[in-house]
């Protein structure tokens, strides 16, 4: 038994994906592995018809109207290996399953890298955040931090002035230049250069930030971009390229969404440098899409 497709990840992309290709009524398993890099979030904002829910309610209903179409089947599971096999595929999960298909879709993900700094872990998706677009509405009129620890860290702290007071933090790692101090005193912001070393409050809740020199900054959110490795082995296990991205490697697509492997299509935060809900869903129906296309220009040949 064998399937048109296997979508590996069940988070917006995936299942935006898989939306296509099961009204397409291709014969397509979902595997998902349970574990959405926005599992740490209360509400997913800025997407559209969906503003406030919760990333599992979402989910949990785009499976349940995926699973009215009668050629897709979805499974709990974590996919820990994929090859090619003549012009197939097989993916094999953690349970030592193992399945067939003439195409992959990869919407596996990233997972987050955070700065070591105490109290920083626990408040990840509630007040320690990456998106304003995302989470800058819900802390707007408080106290605001940028944390820097990439050199996009200053043109981030240029942005969040629209939601509020801003001092950005330099860790001692990021000193802005000459530009950009010019475009951070015109907004506004104000700079400190004595690291953060601890977060305080009741997480998740953030009330302030220790600093090296003993000072402690009121503080009701802190902004901080993490660095980002693939959730997956299995884009470089079937030969997919990577390009640097500005927090970590991005699976390398076309703007069909396949990748340099014919036949493996690639969604998602795992294969764009932009981070966003509906960005993801977006690029899940454009791979669907694709995906379905590449399937029947084979047959028609």
């Amino acid at each position: 038994m064998s399937f048109d497709a296997i979508i590996i990840g069940g988070n917006f992309a995936g299942l935006s994906a898989a939306m296509q290709l099961a009204r397409a009524r291709r014969r397509i398993l979902l595997v998902d592995a349970g574990a959405p890099r926005n599992r740490f979030s209360e509400a997913s904002h800025g997407f559209l018809g969906q503003d406030g829910q919760t990333p599992a309610a979402i989910m949990q209903e785009g499976k349940r109207q995926l699973s009215l179409y009668p050629t897709i089947t979805i499974r709990q599971g974590k996919v820990v290996r994929a090859q090619g096999d003549g012009d197939m595929f097989i993916v094999g999960t953690e349970d030592g399953g193992e399945e067939r298909a003439a195409r992959i879709v990869l919407a596996t993900g990233v997972s987050d890298t955070l700065p070591e700094i105490p109290g920083l872990q626990e408040r990840w998706g509630r007040s320690a955040l990456h998106c304003p677009y995302c989470h800058g509405f819900e802390v707007s009129g408080g106290k605001l931090g940028v944390l820097a620890n990439h050199p996009h860290s200053a043109h981030s702290a240029v942005m969040i002035p629209d939601w509020g007071a801003t001092t950005f933090f330099t860790q001692g790692l990021f000193e802005p230049d000459e530009e950009q101090l010019v475009k951070l005193t015109g907004r506004g912001v104000r700079i400190e250069r004595s690291p953060i070393v601890e977060l305080l409050g009741n997480d998740p809740k953030l009330e302030a930030v220790r600093l090296a020199d003993g000072r402690v900054v009121p503080l009701d959110a802190v902004f901080v971009a993490p660095k980002t490795t693939m959730a997956s082995p299995v884009a470089e296990q079937l030969g997919c390229a990577f390009d640097d991205g500005p927090f970590g490697p991005v699976i390398r697509t076309g703007d069909n969404k396949e990748t340099i492997t014919k036949g493996v299509f690639a969604a998602g935060d795992a294969a764009s440098a932009m981070h966003n809900a509906t960005l993801a869903s977006a690029s899940g129906v454009l791979a669907g899409v694709h995906c379905h296309q590449s399937l029947l220009m084979q047959s028609a040949v």
